[in-house]
């Protein structure tokens, strides 16, 4: 091979090695690195492609050492240092991308091997969601890699087609008999969640600072929620009520271990402190009410829904319920049978108000028309 020109970079073997090398210069800056093989035509290959991303400006020395092991460390230390609510599910998207990726260097992570992860997880049991916040993961990784300059390319990432997307919601007969069958403490927590829409950490985490009765508002700070962004509501009726009702209970609360003198700063307490779980009596209560099956959540759907049918504009009613996304917001605003039925019914009083209304005129004898 002849030789080569200024900045065209070198290959060579080192005495003693049985692997070829390359070497090439990068703002000045001389690189050497092994091309892991014993053949040249490898290393001619290497340092043709390494030369091809210079130009472009996309060479970054010392991509090819980058590993999985590396991407995890760097998204990991991400969640921790921006105390991202969603840490532990991230964690648990981890574990399973190490039981197959672990040891791969990035640029070993392609597409045909990510869709290969996805039919392993497939064929034991994940859901297709499961499996899309674990790629979800995987892309947030190259990402912050990427941002690095740790890395210059990532691989296209495909996601699953989700099918489960839950519908459930309660009727009023049905979410009276389920908050009836519930604990005392318990049942403020269901109605507000019934009224508002809003989650069910955002309810059990609510404090009196802020509640402001004398304005009728309560606060969501920026930061507290899912989306991070603050929210407010404004108390009426049963809900207001209901908030009025345990300030009053407030004023009684006794802490155990605590001075009486020590008000409970929760809005929904049990014996002055906080409510952890509710899944179990939950589940009671739905059985009871003949509901068995349905989930908290569906009670922010069932809120969506009837604010809709409420009349109240979609744009308020995301500011409720916090939804940031009109695409989310769709999932949850659901169209029943009875819905339909409505639709069907408005549209058939508005055809025969058409022909009650209608005025024929009858065209005149001899007109060509």
């Amino acid at each position: 091979m002849g030789k080569r020109r200024r900045g065209e970079g070198c290959i060579y073997r080192p005495k003693g090695t049985a692997n070829w090398w390359i070497k090439y210069h990068l703002n000045g800056k001389p690189y050497a690195e092994t091309s892991g093989s014993p053949d040249r035509r490898a290393a001619e290959k290497l340092l043709k492609g390494k030369l091809a991303r210079r130009t472009l400006g996309q060479l970054i020395p010392g991509t090819d050492r980058i590993t999985f092991e590396d991407m995890t460390t760097d998204v990991t230390n991400d969640y921790k240092v921006n105390g991202k609510k969603s840490f532990n599910r991230m964690v648990d998207s981890l574990d399973h991308l190490k039981s197959y990726f672990v040891g791969y260097k990035a640029q070993a992570i392609t597409t045909d091997r990510i869709k290969a992860y996805s039919r392993e997880r497939q064929e034991n049991g994940a859901a297709n969601g499961t499996i899309n916040r674990e790629l979800s993961a995987l892309k947030r990784m190259f990402n912050l890699a990427i941002q690095a300059g740790r890395i210059y390319q990532k691989p296209y990432i495909p996601m699953l087609k989700e099918d489960n997307v839950r519908s459930g919601f309660f009727e009023l007969g049905e979410f009276l008999a389920a908050r009836d069958a519930m604990a005392d403490y318990l049942k403020p927590v269901v109605t507000f969640a019934y009224y508002t829409g809003w989650r069910k950490s955002e309810i059990l985490k609510l404090r009196w600072n802020q509640v402001d009765l004398e304005a009728q508002i309560v606060r969501l700070e920026p930061g507290t929620t899912k989306s991070g962004k603050g929210r407010i509501i404004a108390l009426e009726g049963e809900l207001l009520e209901l908030i009025q009702a345990q300030w009053e209970k407030r004023k009684v609360a006794e802490i155990p271990g605590e001075s009486t003198a020590l008000l409970c700063p929760f809005v929904f307490h049990r014996n002055g402190k906080p409510i952890k779980d509710l899944r179990k009596a939950w589940i009671r209560a739905c059985a009871v009410a003949g509901v068995s099956g349905r989930i908290f959540h569906d009670l922010r759907r069932t809120a969506i829904r009837n604010m809709v049918r409420a009349g109240i504009p979609e744009r308020v009613v995301m500011a409720i319920s916090g939804h940031k996304t009109r695409s989310v917001f769709d999932r949850y605003n659901i169209v029943n049978e009875e819905d339909l039925k409505e639709a069907a019914r408005k549209t058939t009083e508005h055809a025969e108000k058409q022909r009650t209304t209608a005025v024929v005129t009858p065209l005149k004898k001899g007109s060509n028309s």
